[in-house]
This record gives C-alpha cells, sequence and structure tokens, in this order.
C-alpha cells in the first residue's frame, strides 16, 4: 500500500514557510552576526510564529492526507 500525501501549492508554501520560519528564529536565537537585542527580538518573533503556524499546519496536512485516501 502506497501512501500519497497531495497538498496544494499554496497549501504547500503554508507548510513550508511554517518549518522555515521556526529554523529561521532559532537559528538567529544561537546566531551572533546581529546585534543581541535586534537577534533575540527578530529570532522569538520567527520562532513563535512558527510555533503558532505548526497546528493550523499540520491540520492541512492530516486533512490532505485523509481525502487523498478517498
Amino acid at each position: 500500500m502506497s501512501k500519497t500525501l497531495t497538498l496544494t501549492a499554496p497549501r504547500f508554501g503554508f507548510v513550508v514557510g511554517t518549518r522555515a520560519a521556526l529554523a529561521l528564529g532559532a537559528g538567529l536565537l544561537i546566531s551572533r552576526r546581529l546585534s543581541e537585542s535586534r537577534r533575540r527580538t527578530i529570532g522569538r518573533t520567527l520562532v513563535a510564529v512558527g510555533l503558532a503556524t505548526t497546528v493550523p499546519a499540520a491540520i492541512l496536512v492530516s486533512r490532505s492526507r485523509r481525502e487523498s485516501r478517498r
């Protein structure tokens, strides 16, 4: 049995964007490239956005899995 997941381009972009925001924010928090205050502000904001959009992204993927089984 093969598993197929079908996402539209906007949904795929949303899922990828949530992961990218989370990863970029985490990277900024451990980086040394920007000033500490700016790095923390931007990093925390991106991590928060990534975390806040994880649940909706997971729901989209879950629904797409169920729809592709039909």
